[in-house]
């Protein structure tokens, strides 16, 4: 014979009606299972999870740490009380039928799978904030992942919760959510998109966190910040952010200079246009001066007893020029081309790759070579192609001692 039965034998040799000495001793025993709970409970919060968390942090590892954070453990004693009077429930009254006591079990029950999905999403953020702190996945899409695991988990975890309000099996539940599938591909349409295009973009290493991508269509060039289940948000380099859905990543193209920023450089190719009437052969006296340069010694050794052009020597001159600053890859193509003669001139191509690859130092390392290339130019007796200015014609018609219009040019 247990407390309660004796309790409820005493009561009913006291003269109280057997149905109040039951509702007594029903009473009494939802109160003893709630007083266990609580202090079940108080016992978790004050001694067990303090002595985890005091264990967790003497380890040397760190991931331990997170797992087991304050969050975490606040979950995990949110489980303790509604699971411990779950298990003395039907202790305490065995027909779980009578005084709703069956009702009062599914809510308990209820409330276990509730606390049990909010510690798995706390568990789902800590394991996210372990592995985004690698470096090896430091750049990879894992929010997407993370929010489409807990939109699964809270999805099932719901219809669960559901079907044990209702009495039914999950599965009758999702047997009916089947019909409605079609519906629920509408709703959360950009959510299954998201989530395929943001599983196609990590598995095919199109995009990750940190890469510097260009989309003109929908107005991004800079850094990505963030790729979540929705959008990736690119911040761009005047610090406005623009963010795009993933699915546009995937349909649509866009550049990436991740590529460009791990390789071992960043390319130049840019071009001048040489007047066409300034090329000409080299005359001895020319060769003569060319001669005391010493870039220039390998090329008119080689060209030794062929015709020169001023254009030919600037072109050598230049490629010289190029291999001998510090700043110009020697493994990757460097080179000085002619291109197709055009109304405007002869255009000479400059095509390198830079060491330097962040924006602002290679701008100014580009425009510092081409600095040099239009001040160096004359000296070859050559002249940079200029559509005529207003100056130019001012020259022109003072030089000439005749009026000459603007129109008749």
């Amino acid at each position: 014979m247990n407390i309660l039965e004796i309790i409820n034998h005493c009561l009913q040799s006291w003269g109280i009606p057997t149905a109040t000495a039951n509702a007594i001793d029903n009473a009494l025993a939802f109160f003893l299972i709630v007083l266990v709970a609580l202090l079940a409970d108080i016992l978790c919060r004050r001694l067990v999870l303090p002595a985890i968390g005091h264990l967790v942090k003497r380890t040397k590892a760190t991931w331990d740490d997170i797992l087991f954070s304050p969050r975490v453990m606040t979950r995990i004693s949110h489980i303790v009380a509604p699971l411990v009077a779950y298990i003395l429930l039907p202790i305490a009254f065995p027909e779980p039928a009578a005084g709703g006591i069956d009702l009062l079990r599914r809510i308990l029950l209820v409330c276990l799978q509730l606390g049990f999905l909010w510690l798995v999403d706390a568990l789902l953020r800590a394991v996210y904030q372990v592995y985004s702190a690698h470096e090896s996945l430091r750049g990879r899409p894992l929010k997407g992942l993370l929010q489409t695991s807990l939109v699964v988990c809270w999805f099932v975890g719901l219809i669960i919760v559901v079907a044990t309000l209702i009495g039914q099996s999950p599965w009758a539940l999702l047997t009916g959510l089947g019909a409605s599938a079609a519906i629920l591909m509408l709703v959360f349409k950009d959510s299954i998109m998201g989530f395929v295009s943001g599983v196609q973009l990590s598995a095919n290493d199109m995009l990750k966190v940190g890469d510097w991508i260009k989309m003109p269509k929908h107005g991004a060039d800079g850094i990505v910040t963030e790729v979540t289940l929705a959008t990736v948000k690119v911040r761009n380099w005047d610090n406005t952010v623009t963010t795009i859905p993933p699915y546009a990543l995937v349909s649509d193209s866009f550049e990436n200079w991740q590529a460009m920023r791990d390789s071992g450089g960043r390319r130049i190719k840019r071009s001048i246009n040489i007047d066409v009437n300034t090329v000409r052969f080299c005359t001895p006296e020319m060769l003569a001066h060319f001669r005391t340069i010493p870039l220039l010694k390998p090329y008119l050794e080689r060209m030794e007893g062929q015709p020169v052009t001023n254009l030919g020597v600037l072109r050598a001159y230049l490629v010289g020029y190029l291999g001998s600053l510090p700043v110009v890859s020697k493994e990757l193509h460097c080179m000085v081309r002619q291109l197709q003669p055009t109304a405007e001139g002869v255009p000479l191509e400059l095509y390198c790759f830079s060491t330097v690859k962040d924006w602002v130092p290679y701008e100014g390392i580009q425009s510092d070579i081409f600095d040099y290339v239009l001040a160096i130019v004359p000296e070859f007796g050559l002249r940079i192609f200029q559509s005529p200015s207003g100056v130019d014609l001012q020259r022109l018609k003072h030089g000439c001692g005749v009026p000459i219009s603007q129109d008749s040019l």
